[in-house]
């Protein structure tokens, strides 16, 4: 009676649709073998689920992100303001507008970027670049020194963007950028040139052919006849942070100084 009841039972192919006795391994019309079909089938659908995950997930930060208030996160400022803690950032502001201003009106033939006491902030970056990216190959061990001085500052802008909410230390970070795109630009500039000191004492004529990050990467790209104007590009980039930087920091401290008069200190 058990025997007769199981062959009673039916089941569908998966595949082809045709009602058949469950005890079957195959179908006995489209031919499959059903535990590999669905099994297959199985795996497919888990990655259509994740597919789909995907996807929503996605979605969901389009719309987070076109939903959001930016002017929130890029000039909040704190609703109660401490007056020593004010003056900190006024002085702060003070130092990156006259240095920047220094910098952007300073040529790039000068090398008063790369004269200057924030170069020696940006070099020890600019060398764990070169270590950071040597199992890259050769053309991103040489980029490497210019990408490291350029992700240190992106990765604090982040930090006290996202992190810490703070809006000011976030704006001195894009200074920081801004500087280092000028920093750079003699650099480029001196790829053809070959003049520049460079670590160890040597220059571009004098050292092999590889030791000039920027003597390399152009001559490798077919771009050292346009030396002079990336360079200037650089520089323009670098002018174009700063002032963004200093109209950012400066909007912010009028916000907070406004704050401290409303507060009525």
């Amino acid at each position: 009676m058990a025997n007769r009841a199981r062959n009673d039972t039916r089941m569908i192919c998966p595949k082809c649709h045709f009602e058949q006795n469950d005890n079957l391994s195959s179908c006995p019309k489209c031919g499959i073998y059903f535990d590999k079909y669905l099994k297959y089938h199985a795996q497919d659908k888990t990655q259509d689920r994740q597919s789909d995950s995907s996807i929503v997930y996605t979605q969901s930060l389009i719309e987070r992100i076109k939903s959001y208030d930016w002017s929130t996160l890029f000039f909040y400022v704190e609703d109660t303001t401490d007056p020593l803690y004010l003056a900190g950032r006024i002085l702060s502001f003070l130092i990156i507008f006259s240095w920047g201003w220094l910098f952007i009106f300073s040529s790039i033939e000068s090398n008063y970027v790369g004269e200057s006491f924030m170069h020696l902030i940006n070099l020890p970056f600019h060398e764990a670049g070169h270590i950071i990216f040597r199992p890259f190959g050769s053309f991103l061990t040489s980029l490497g020194g210019t990408l490291g001085q350029m992700l240190i500052p992106i990765l604090c802008l982040w930090t006290f963007l996202f992190k810490y909410r703070n809006t000011f230390g976030a704006a001195i970070c894009l200074w920081w950028l801004g500087q280092n795109f000028l920093d750079i630009a003699p650099y480029i500039n001196d790829a053809r040139a070959g003049v520049l000191p460079l670590l160890g004492g040597n220059t571009g004529h004098t050292s092999p052919y590889g030791f000039h990050d920027w003597e390399y990467l152009l001559t490798e790209t077919g771009l050292l006849q346009y030396d002079q104007l990336i360079a200037r590009l650089s520089f323009f980039i670098g002018t174009m942070m700063i002032l963004m930087a200093l109209l950012w920091s400066g909007f912010l401290l009028f916000k907070q100084v406004k704050n401290l008069r409303s507060e009525g200190i």
